[in-house]
């Protein structure tokens, strides 16, 4: 008889995962060291990386539930398992509110069950007058101090981050909210807050000086998500049944897993982390699918990349400094600290030497996820014509090395895209860079998780594109009103594949011609060996 195993997909609640025996990745011993650090903490991780599961499961030890605990780490480290009063409050559940009062009302809604347990006054009228009263009331009832935990904290102010009316309005209300928290300092045992962002002129950074972040500590790295340690220890039967629906190896599985799901690391020192609730939905649902996108790329994040006319061409191994990702979001000069830390972009290497970070997309889910999300406003087509349709044939060609037969598919797929409101202006922007098809060529090729590079330096110049294909090295160069012969001879006379010559894989050039009055591939050579 099979197994049962009970996937906790869409549940974020330690207790009641305990108690209904789903399957939990113990985390509690870094927890435990976590709540031991500082009395101030902040957490950053993108959605659904199990931010929430983390505050429950402080909200438990907190209350001393010491029989959910029984087999799990924190045990052999905890001895005192004191009661305090928790105030745990969700500011995800006051988004998308219209204006500042909206908001204030969505505020005291969250307040209002812990104002059941410990009263209320009728002066506290505001979100945090009645926060700083819950606060001090928990404190006098107990006899103990007060641990406050904080989930989502930015999350009204993502939906507003664009309106620069909205946002100063809605941050007023956020500040009088959490400036109770340096106020009470003396009341509070702990306090956790996570998010996604960072707003600095919030009260929680502005005041609370010795708030300690851990989103970039290496010792905290995986207290969210799941490590390929973790799959490998307490998940070998969820990979085997997987592997067998799919009819392929454990191992062969495993490297699905890794290739679809992994690759997120959050500090210089980090193991490969897994996204959690895409694991766990492809363990439940048993089929690998980009479920981080189901509910679509967050609107914040595309209203930005195009306040910063963002090069999503540019967003594998780059190489910057720390605080050009981790940074107050009031200070954002492009669209980069946003990408890091909603998840779009995370560490791939750190350099101790030149202490810089390289930074690129995590794995295929978000590769793919983030494409489609994208494709329409490019070349105004939906991911999923892309996907069953062009893409499909291209693949084959390129699988099958049949170059041409790719590049005709391409000439075709080309020809086909709809004339969509501001194409003609996108292409006058862009008729020196060939930047538009470059765009084109990078989400095509990014549909089908094919690492590609755009404008590769090498000592004479750079090449256009190169494509990074299992068994291929593809080397291309687009000419605008030009010919193939004319790139193809660019290629050869600056050496762009000459990089390329140590690599094991047979190196491909392709030289193509296009015509802006026509929006087509005209011609191309292709050049083998």
């Amino acid at each position: 008889m099979e197994q049962e195993r009970r996937y906790p997909v869409g549940i974020q609640t330690f207790s009641e995962i305990i108690k209904n025996e789903y399957v939990y990745i113990d985390k509690t011993d870094l927890m435990w060291r976590m709540q031991r650090l500082s009395k101030y903490i902040f957490l950053s991780r993108p959605r659904r990386f199990g931010k929430s599961l983390l505050t429950t499961t402080l909200c438990s030890f907190f209350r001393g539930e010491r029989e959910l605990f029984e087999g799990l780490k924190v045990m052999e480290l905890e001895k005192e398992w004191k009661r305090y009063p928790v105030l745990h409050i969700d500011v995800s559940m006051a988004k998308g509110q219209e204006n500042k009062e909206e908001l204030r009302r969505a505020l005291m809604r969250q307040l209002l069950p812990l104002a059941e347990v410990y009263g209320n006054n009728p002066i506290e009228t505001t979100p945090g007058a009645l926060f700083s009263g819950l606060i001090q009331r928990a404190y006098k009832q107990a006899g103990e101090q007060v641990v406050v935990v904080i989930d989502e904290y930015d999350a009204p102010l993502l939906d507003v981050l664009h309106e620069e009316e909205q946002l100063p309005a809605f941050r007023h209300v956020m500040q009088e909210f959490y400036q109770c928290l340096k106020a009470h300092e003396a009341m509070i045992r702990f306090c956790f807050i996570t998010g996604i962002t960072k707003f600095s002129q919030l009260s929680i950074f502005s005041t609370l000086n010795n708030i300690t972040n851990i989103s970039l500590d290496p010792d905290f790295a995986a207290i969210c998500g799941i490590t390929g340690e973790e799959i490998d220890e307490q998940m070998q039967y969820d990979v085997a049944r997987l592997a067998k629906e799919y009819e392929v190896s454990p191992k062969e599985m495993r490297l699905m897993l890794r290739d679809t799901y992994d690759g997120y690391r959050f500090s210089r020192k980090s193991p490969d982390i897994y996204n959690p609730f895409s694991l766990m939905k492809a363990f439940n649902q048993r089929e690998l699918r980009n479920y981080w996108f189901e509910s679509g790329t967050p609107s914040y994040l595309l209203r930005q990349m195009r306040r910063f006319k963002t090069d999503i061409t540019k967003l594998d191994d780059l190489e910057v400094s720390a605080s050009a990702f981790d940074q107050p979001t009031e200070n954002m000069r492009n669209a980069l600290p946003l990408l890091y830390q909603s998840g779009y972009m995370t560490i791939k290497k750190y350099d101790f030497t030149g202490q810089s970070y390289t930074l690129g997309i995590p794995n295929k889910e978000v590769r793919v996820g983030f494409t489609e999300g994208l494709l329409p406003s490019v070349t105004g087509l939906e991911g999923g014509e892309v996907q069953m349709g062009f893409a499909v044939r291209f693949w084959k060609a390129l699988r099958a090395k049949d170059t041409d037969l790719a590049l005709r598919e391409l000439q075709a797929y080309l020809e086909g895209l709809p004339y969509v409101e501001g194409f003609k202006k996108k292409l006058e922007e862009v008729t020196v860079a060939e930047g538009f098809y470059e765009w084109t060529f990078y989400l095509i090729f990014s549909m089908l998780n094919v690492y590609v590079q755009t404008q590769v330096k090498c000592a004479r110049g750079r090449a256009d594109m190169v494509v990074f294909m299992p068994d291929t090295i593809y080397v291309m160069e687009l000419k605008l009103n030009g010919t193939a012969q004319d790139a193809l001879k660019q290629i050869e006379e600056k050496g762009y594949a000459l990089r390329y010559a140590t690599d094991p894989r047979p190196v491909v050039r392709v030289g193509m011609g296009f015509s802006i009055e026509k929006r087509a591939l005209t011609e191309y050579l292709i050049v083998e060996g």
